[in-house]
């Protein structure tokens, strides 16, 4: 991802957790088609909404994620929004508008 963040064990906390301002996190997984379906909307949103919105992605594992892609918003280190499944970007939008 080239616009966003690739977040790790190591990073989660301080891009995340730590952030000054709201963070769209994308759970996926390589093999998951609706993924990479929401992909080029992820990218998009990260170059876009730059400097008032951090966007990252992490390869789920952490926060019990069953259903992929989930997408998660988190505002002072804490979620205030989660949605699973493939949305279209205006829906990914409403995500996280109110929070900016």
């Amino acid at each position: 991802m080239s616009a966003g963040i690739e977040l790790t064990s190591k990073n989660f906390a301080t891009e995340v957790e730590q952030s000054t301002i709201p963070v769209l996190v994308d759970f996926w997984a390589e093999w998951c088609m609706p993924c990479k379906m929401i992909g080029p909307h992820i990218e998009d949103l990260a170059k876009t909404y730059a400097g008032r919105l951090k966007v990252g992605k992490v390869n789920v594992g952490r926060f019990s994620i069953i259903s992929i892609p989930t997408l998660m918003v988190f505002k002072n280190g804490k979620v205030v929004r989660q949605q699973p499944g493939a949305l279209p970007k205006q829906a990914i939008e409403k995500l996280f508008a109110d929070q900016l």
